[in-house]
Formats: structure tokens, C-alpha cells, sequence
């Protein structure tokens, strides 16, 4: 491996995408996310011109591209993929080398995986049923509230108590939500409720044991959910650095660290 060796990571996600590019050192050099729209070819393509182009890099410099996500098949640079389960494993593990339990609250569905001490996935649950818990769940009620997403985070710190949600469906939520309103109930309070009602529904996942790390775009924007979640287990948790790009970060990985093509 050469020192002028760089490999890509591409994440095209339900809601978002991301990529990035590491060093031969296997350290981030630059990442870009953008929303992922109707052409994940385009996007995806888009997204790592623009990761490149910060980084004064073209294609013909990166060694390897590989690809996750929702749309993972549809990167036609990438020179493999690999499932998301196991990119955020590698990413998470990078990080913290020993067994741990990993949470990825994502756009459009939720994963426990629980990786033991030699980075070796044990298993996996994930929530795929409906909207409820997820990073589209936020964003819905955000919106009947008229309240930007990224105000989130920062409105639920404002509570003084947490307005528990009965229903985590995300259409009789927006009923409870006006109800709330109408008695009196403080707009912060019922925000930090719906944040909550997210961990509470990670809880009823799997058993979160031993030490865990978070990573996914929600967490990333909103860290007050890392928060409620160690109050709930009662022992601290960690976010993964640059949470995002979790995916598209061990996808780069698993190009950094898997054989080169040959050409016959």
C-alpha cells in the first residue's frame, strides 16, 4: 500500500447520501452529504465529484470505491458493496476495537448489532415495520410543528419536563401532538416526548448490553438522544465520530483492506 493510496466509501442512503474518501493510513480526508433524490447513479456520482474535488483528487487516484446502503447496487463506479449491518460494524469497530453493542437510528430504519472483541458480527435486529422510531418519524412531527429539523436537538434541551407520547404511530402521534397543544403543554416538553418515544422504541428493539456505541445521521444531528438513552440504561454511551457517515466510512474500510482487482 503506497502512501498516495486513497479509497472511497459511497452510502446511498433512503434519505441521505454520503461519501467519503480515506487515506492509505485510514484516515477521513473528506465526506459530503447530500439528499438522496430519485437517480441514485447521479447522486451517488455527484456526491463522491464533490468529495474528490475537495480533496484536488480525481477518480483515476482512488484505488477502490465500495458501496452500501439502500442503493448500493446502483453505485456502477463502485468496485464492490457490502450490506450496511456490515459497514457500520467495521466502521464502529475502527473505533473502538472490543465487543460492543451498536445502535444505527437511520432514516428510514433502526439496527442493533452486537459485535464481539474481534470485530466479528454476533447478530443483528432490525426495525423495518413502519416509520415509528426512525429519522422520517422526527422529521414528520417536525413538520406538523413547523419546527426546522435541525432546531430539534437544541428545543428538547430547552424542557423542563418530557410530555410522554402514548402512540408511537407516526399518524396518531400528530393527533396526541395537537392535543398536547391544546391543553397547554409547552412546545420543548413535547419535542424532548418525542425524542423519547425514538429511545423507547430502540429499548423495545433488543437488549442493549454491555457498552454501546451510536452511530446514524440522527444521532449526529440530534446527540439529546444519546442522552435520554444513557439515562435509561444508566450507564454512559458513545456516538461514533462523524456518526453520518458511518456506512459510507467502512465501506472505505473494506476497500482499504480487501485485494485490488486484477485485470486479465
Amino acid at each position: 500500500m503506497s502512501q498516495k493510496d486513497f479509497y472511497g466509501g459511497v452510502d446511498i442512503g433512503a434519505s441521505a447520501t454520503k461519501s467519503v474518501i480515506l487515506n492509505s493510513r485510514k484516515q477521513l480526508l473528506a465526506s459530503d452529504v447530500r439528499k438522496t433524490g430519485v437517480d441514485f447513479e447521479a447522486c451517488s456520482r455527484e456526491s463522491m465529484d464533490a468529495v474528490l474535488a475537495s480533496s484536488n483528487l480525481t477518480h483515476q487516484d482512488l484505488v477502490q470505491v465500495f458501496s452500501t446502503g439502500y442503493g448500493r447496487h446502483n453505485v456502477g463506479f463502485a468496485n464492490a458493496s457490502r450490506t450496511e449491518i456490515a459497514c457500520h460494524s467495521k466502521a464502529v469497530f475502527h473505533f473502538f476495537p472490543r465487543r460492543t453493542t451498536v445502535v444505527d437510528v437511520g432514516g428510514q430504519d433502526n439496527k442493533i448489532i452486537h459485535i464481539d472483541a474481534q470485530g466479528r458480527r454476533e447478530n443483528f435486529k432490525m426495525n423495518r415495520k413502519c416509520a415509528a422510531g426512525t429519522g422520517a418519524f422526527l422529521e414528520e412531527v417536525a413538520q406538523r410543528m413547523d419546527i426546522p429539523l435541525d432546531r430539534i436537538d437544541s428545543m428538547a434541551r430547552q424542557a423542563t419536563e418530557v410530555v410522554h407520547m402514548g402512540s408511537y404511530c407516526t399518524v396518531f402521534t400528530k393527533t396526541e401532538i395537537l392535543a398536547h397543544l391544546r391543553v397547554g403543554k409547552k412546545l420543548p416538553d413535547i419535542v424532548a416526548g418525542l425524542i423519547e418515544s425514538v429511545v423507547k422504541r430502540i429499548l423495545e428493539m433488543d437488549p442493549l448490553s454491555g457498552e454501546v456505541v451510536l452511530s446514524g445521521g440522527v444521532i449526529a444531528h440530534n446527540p439529546v438522544m444519546a442522552e435520554m438513552l444513557a439515562r435509561h440504561l444508566q450507564h454512559p454511551v458513545n456516538i461514533l465520530p462523524n456518526a453520518q457517515l458511518a456506512g459510507a466510512f467502512g465501506a472505505a474500510l473494506f476497500a482499504s483492506e480487501e485485494p485490488e482487482p486484477t485485470i486479465d
